[in-house]
């Protein structure tokens, strides 16, 4: 795989690398990121090729974004396509408090906000002119809509839909994208079928799906990948590893790993052995394999965490390893592997 190699996504005709950095850890998912680190994650992505990078309001509370925009603003801004999202407002605590430790969403010590759902259209609109003033820079390329759907939301999730659909956050997103503020417009999930729902009262330029086309869950071949290709809106996919448990971490969908999740993932670990593949680069290079994937984004902490992903994104894999996937029931038999890309090529 060309790490430089870029897809059109047809509506808008942006043109998007095939790999991107995502920027949670920019935010401190999980536990703190060190500025200096930050900036030697961007600067080392940039050496490295890369030209897409992702990041949203929710990450830290702006931490994200002020970090990225900071990274990026003297880069040439012709060079690169940056994503954020919409949906949640980042509002000031009472008091300016502040959260010592690791927040109920995962954040180490995030910024003194905290973040409000909003998917209505003065929302969206608040949401990007907040989005530019902490990146500092003048353009958005893709906006997503973020989280919105069924197991997100549980019995909220007619609300939020309703703002999106009656209350014109869509119809936000198409002026956006009508009057040249934005490119490209989508969703930003880990449910497919919301995306599949969107699909019917928007015309979506891409969707980024997070863990729903991975070497462990390929539910979304059909039929939503299916009308991805028929319509023209491409995936980026996300959450590849599966909150890391293909990448050795025991975690699934933010979790501890069910049983069967740890059987599956052994006897892919094995299949791996025999091929003498990493789990991580099969992982890694499966889901763009489909014609509707247009680009990967792999979110990292360290500049030595990105060049391992760099180095599993470009690893041989024999045509056999994909076949025995296959044959064993590991893979969804219409799923299109890297080895069919290959081979017409």
């Amino acid at each position: 795989m060309n790490l430089i190699d870029r897809r059109t996504l047809p509506r808008s005709g942006l043109s998007l690398p095939v790999i991107g950095l995502g920027c949670a850890q920019l935010g401190g998912l999980y536990r703190p990121t060190d500025p200096a680190e930050a900036d030697r994650l961007v600067a080392a992505a940039w050496d490295a090729g890369i030209r897409y990078f992702d990041t949203a309001p929710y990450y830290g509370y702006g931490r994200s974004e002020r970090r990225l925009g900071a990274a990026l603003c003297d880069r040439p801004r012709d060079r690169f396509v940056l994503s954020t999202k919409v949906g949640r407002l980042i509002r000031p605590n009472a008091g300016g408090a502040r959260t010592s430790g690791v927040d109920a969403n995962g954040w180490a010590d995030p910024l003194p906000f905290h973040p409000v759902y909003d998917y209505s259209r003065d929302g969206i609109l608040r949401s990007v002119e907040d989005s530019l003033q902490r990146l500092g820079l003048a353009r958005i390329d893709i906006l997503y809509v973020h989280d919105i759907g069924r197991v997100t939301h549980g019995d909220a999730h007619a609300h939020h839909w309703d703002a999106l659909t009656r209350g014109g956050g869509f119809r936000a997103l198409e002026e956006l994208r009508r009057d040249g503020a934005v490119s490209a417009i989508g969703l930003g999930v880990n449910e497919w079928e919301v995306a599949l729902d969107a699909m019917d009262e928007v015309d979506l330029d891409c969707t980024m799906l997070a863990g729903r086309y991975t070497l462990l869950d390929q539910t979304s071949l059909s039929p939503f990948l299916e009308r991805c290709l028929a319509t023209g809106t491409r995936i980026v996919a996300a959450g590849v590893f599966n909150s890391g448990i293909l990448a050795g971490n025991g975690k699934f969908n933010y979790a501890d790993a069910p049983p069967e999740t740890v059987a599956r993932v052994e006897a892919l670990t094995t299949a791996c052995r025999e091929f003498a593949v990493e789990l991580p680069a099969a992982a890694l290079q499966f889901p763009l394999a489909h014609p509707a994937v247009a680009s990967c984004v792999t979110g990292v902490r360290s500049a030595g965490q990105l060049a391992a992903n760099l180095a599993w994104a470009q690893a041989p894999i024999p045509a056999a390893f994909w076949q025995a996937l296959k044959a064993r029931g590991l893979l969804n038999e219409t799923a299109p592997t890297p080895a069919q890309v290959t081979a017409e090529a």
